[in-house]
């Protein structure tokens, strides 16, 4: 059995290829800040402004890949790598190597990670306590070049950096529970749309199972009947006797056939609700002209066609064959409101009974002309699951779709012969 949508196996193969993307960021992440602080350490130490404070160029590459490093734990430890940047910088700083080229970028680096990974109380402290450490690290470093800006103006480029980089990873964390949560709602709606439909076809395939029980009760009392009469005449008329046998015979290959399917049918215990058959006699094929002028009653127009001369389908084909026309005809009178014209033409082939029923999409009940139209995907019909599941009991397929004249098409083939 597959899993589940919110299995943690699936759980586990959505996360693993999201951790491997990870690894990858952080092993891009450490060697382009450990490249850009090796490629500024021979210029800034050339630079006669700070010639005097970092005359140690060995120590500025090794302390500078060690603080790139630092950067593959940012998820984990956030403030923990903001802290170790700004104190990191000003250590080395202090023992005359220059690592500001990573620890530059890394602060911003590590401010993001802040905004993005911890919730919005601990993110906020985490921040400030960042900015805090940053500005004393800045107020205590041994190197301060000229500058003509005011006091207080590096602290505020500082917070405004260290802040917004904080905000964007604030809008990407909000925009990633935005998106987990689309996705959950679509698998929640990917579930009720399973559960509905196989609430549907568990509906439906009880209610064919009693049709059909009702067609093999009729059967067997066709037999009761036959071996009564055959019984009575087998002394005075051994051939009306013997015809009698052949007859039960065939009805008996018939209720065989019938109980084949019903137990195709019922994948599952489920006896009818009324502890037996209904009263009256299954619909079949006989019926149709009935039907057509029921509906003819309720305003909807329907032509009937029967051809062909492969013979009467047998009582089950006949029951699939008059629901399928019921369900398609209602839904024409549903959707396509009164005054609609349906088409219902019947195949008696050779190998197979074929039903075909059209309608003109009516004046205006079809989607698109202001009506209800279909159903959404989330919510199927139980009448076309219905008609799919009859006719696939005897091996047949269905067609359904709209015509190009608005309306709407339904074409089933029913085999005579399913395979038992």
């Amino acid at each position: 059995m597959s899993a589940s949508p919110s299995s943690p196996a699936r759980r586990m193969l959505a996360w693993a290829p999201a951790r491997r993307r990870d690894r990858v960021t952080d092993a891009l992440l450490v060697l382009l800040l450990a490249g850009l602080n090796a490629a500024l350490v021979p210029t800034w130490s050339r630079t006669a402004e700070f010639d005097a404070a970092f005359t140690w160029p060995l120590g500025g590459y090794l302390a500078g890949c060690a603080l790139a490093a630092l950067m593959a734990a940012r998820r984990r430890l956030p403030l923990t790598v903001l802290v170790c940047m700004s104190v990191g910088g000003v250590a080395a700083e202090a023992a005359g190597a220059f690592v500001w080229g990573v620890a530059g970028p890394g602060i911003a680096v590590a401010s993001y990670a802040v905004g993005r990974h911890l919730p919005l109380a601990r993110s906020l402290g985490s921040l400030g306590v960042g900015v805090a450490v940053d500005a004393a690290t800045t107020l205590a470093s041994p190197a301060q070049p000229p500058t003509d800006m005011p006091g207080a103006t590096p602290y505020l480029l500082t917070l405004v950096w260290m802040g917004g980089a904080w905000w964007v990873g604030r809008l990407v964390r909000m925009r990633t529970y935005d998106t987990a949560e689309l996705r959950e709602r679509a698998r929640r709606l990917e579930r009720a749309r399973d559960a509905h439909v196989r609430a549907v076809l568990a509906e439906e395939r009880s209610r064919i199972a009693r049709e059909l029980h009702d067609v093999v009760a009729h059967h067997v009392s066709v037999m009761t009947v036959q071996a009564t009469a055959g019984r009575r005449v087998i002394h005075r008329s051994p051939e009306t006797a013997e015809q009698a046998l052949t007859d039960i015979e065939e009805t008996g290959r018939q209720a065989l056939a019938e109980m084949r399917r019903i137990v195709g049918v019922l994948r599952m215990a489920e006896a009818p609700e009324d502890g037996g058959a209904e009263r009256g006699p299954q619909p079949g094929a006989a019926d149709l002209d009935a039907l057509a002028a029921h509906l003819r009653e309720a305003g909807l127009g329907v032509d009937l066609e029967v051809r062909g001369k492969g013979g009467d389908p047998s009582p089950a084909q006949g029951l699939t064959l008059y629901r399928v026309v019921q369900e398609s005809l209602t839904n024409v009178l549903k959707h396509a409101g009164e005054g609609a014209r349906a088409r219902v033409v019947v195949d008696l082939g050779a190998d197979a009974v074929t039903v075909e029923v059209t309608d003109d999409g009516g004046r205006g009940g079809r989607a698109g002309r202001g009506g209800p139209g279909p159903r959404p995907p989330e919510e199927p019909g139980h009448g076309l699951l219905g008609m799919r599941e009859r006719v696939s009991l005897f091996g047949g397929h269905l067609e359904t779709g709209p015509t190009a004249n608005g309306g709407f098409r339904v074409r089933a083939d029913i085999p005579h012969n399913r395979p038992a």
